[in-house]
């Protein structure tokens, strides 16, 4: 059976959250948590494979895609804040059970969610998101200096973080096929990027990513004592993070299962087909199927 796309809003905490649904509603949920400075169109290649099957619901987060942007005089643009959102969003939603999908910026939002509500989690994906200080590469000395010292970095930080060449190399990657790669990916992006308020909005979230930063030996532990079922998806060519993050998740969930792709920090650009068929087989998995009949 074909199950479309919808687009949808929903009003959460005063806000206007929109989200694209396919699948049937009685199946396996999958949650999907997109990065930076992408929204949920980045999950479309994963809608397009898999919402005959299961049931995906991916939100634009406050402040991206078509979300509301409030402003951040007045709207605390924090990882603390945008999960509780998320939480309140799938609570509107009426969703008791799901699976996590979380990539770069998805991480920190999903990793707070699960520690605040660990009952509704049936398991979690995790694509070229950190969890680990390791896995924080060179390009983030810069933005470790912002942390640092806001006042005096701030101009740099941004170059680093919103310059087009680094929302290019996001998806290039280091040694990537350019030939692969549609360029509408990173200007649509860099347009967004561009738009007024949003140099604002974003740099108040990434000084706020230092908080997940403290936060990392938390995840760490919350992994360890819970053993979740845990599905890890690299992209080799990732100019954000230390490749060797993607092994790091077996020091805590040995039993993870680790695929590391030939593709970027945006894998579902060039490896929609192998993402998901693991995606798909994770999500059938005999654990998941056991507790749902349970």
């Amino acid at each position: 059976m074909n199950y479309p796309t919808s687009y949808r809003t929903l009003q959460v905490d005063g806000l206007s959250i929109f989200y694209r649904e396919a699948g049937p509603k009685d199946a396996p949920t999958l949650l999907l948590l997109h990065g930076l400075p992408s929204s949920s169109r980045m999950f479309e290649p994963l809608f397009a494979r898999l919402s005959d099957r299961y049931h995906l619901i991916a939100p634009d987060y406050p402040g991206f895609g078509h979300s509301d942007w409030p402003d951040p005089k007045k709207f605390a643009y924090t990882f603390d804040h945008i999960a509780e959102i998320m939480n309140h969003f799938a609570e509107a939603l009426g969703l008791q059970y799901y699976t996590l999908y979380m990539q770069d910026y998805g991480g920190p939002v999903g990793f707070r969610m699960a520690l605040a509500h660990p009952d509704r989690i049936e398991g979690l994906i995790v694509q070229d998101a950190v969890a680990h200080n390791e896995g924080l590469g060179a390009i983030w000395k810069t933005r470790r200096a912002f942390w640092a010292d806001r006042t005096a970095n701030e101009s740099a930080l941004r170059t680093n973080l919103l310059s087009f060449a680094t929302t290019r190399s996001r998806h290039v990657g280091i040694g990537q096929d350019i030939e692969r790669l549609d360029p509408d990916l990173w200007t649509d992006e860099f347009y967004f990027l561009n738009q007024p308020g949003q140099a604002d909005i974003q740099s108040d979230l990434f000084y706020d990513y230092r908080t997940n930063v403290d936060a990392y030996p938390k995840w760490q532990g919350w992994m360890h004592e819970n053993q979740p079922r845990l599905l890890v998806i690299w992209g080799k060519y990732d100019s954000s993070f230390d490749i060797g993050e993607s092994e790091r998740y077996r020091r805590d969930v040995p039993n993870a299962e680790v695929h590391v792709l030939d593709a970027s920090h945006f894998a579902l650009d060039t490896a929609a087909d192998e993402i998901a068929a693991f995606v798909g087989n994770f999500m059938a998995g005999s654990e998941l199927k056991a507790r749902r009949a349970g």
